[in-house]
This record gives structure tokens, sequence and C-alpha cells, in this order.
């Protein structure tokens, strides 16, 4: 019985100090896109927390991006995390399609707002706007 709580506690801690040496490295990657790719999903979660208790944000937009959180967040993936490189690319193509269909319906400026990263990256993830198109 002792030796299962141990595994699982040593199981835990391991991952544990994982996570702390990965977000202290990403903290230390020079500005840029290295860096903005780092920190992409934690800041997809935050945008996917705060649009969820917006009231501009429509109902359908809102489950969009809400099941692109959960994508985010389920340990069952198509890529495994654990392949370096492509491993988060399933994460990433969920919810950049998901903040695509939302940006259908919500304000540009909404999902800016909601956005705590980089907001060119963000603009660039949503392609052009209305207001952009030529006359």
């Amino acid at each position: 019985m002792w030796s299962w709580i141990t595994g699982i506690g040593i199981g835990l801690a391991v991952v544990a100090v994982t996570w702390g040496v990965l977000i202290l490295l990403a903290r230390r990657l020079p500005p840029g896109l290295a860096r903005d790719l780092a920190a992409f999903l934690p800041d997809c979660v935050t945008t996917v927390r705060l649009l969820r208790k917006d009231p501009r944000v429509p109902k359908r937009a809102k489950v969009a991006v809400l099941i692109a959180g959960l994508w985010v967040l389920s340990p069952i993936d198509l890529i495994p995390e654990f392949i370096p490189v492509i491993g988060p690319l399933d994460d990433i193509l969920v919810v950049a399609l998901a903040l695509r269909y939302a940006a259908r319906t919500v304000p540009r400026e909404v999902l800016l707002e909601a956005w705590p990263g980089n907001p060119e990256l963000m603009e660039r993830l949503l392609g052009k706007s209305a207001d952009d198109e030529p006359s």
C-alpha cells in the first residue's frame, strides 16, 4: 500500500519540478517569437477564462472557446505532448480554430482585451479584419 502512495508522490513531485524548470526556462527566453510561443498555451487558457465571463461574447462563441480550453487542459491528445516540437501542435491548432470562429461573432477589441500576450500574435492568429480590407 505504501509503495503505491510513495510512487504516486514521487511521480507528482517529478511532474511539479519539471513544470517549474520549464516555467523558469521560458521566463529566461529573450523577447521574440520563441518566448511568444512558449507563452501561447498559458495565454490561451487565460483568454478562454476571460472570454467565458465577458457578457459581450455570444453563447456560441463561449461554447467554442470553452471546448478549446478543455482540449488544451485535457490529458488526451492526438499528438502526445512528450514528442519534442510537434507535441503541442494539436492544442495550438484547436485553439487557433476556436479563436478564429469566435472572432466572427465577437468584436475584435474584446478578443484583444482578453489576450494577455503579445497583441501582434493575436492579430496574426485572427487574420485580417473587415476594416483592413481595401474598399
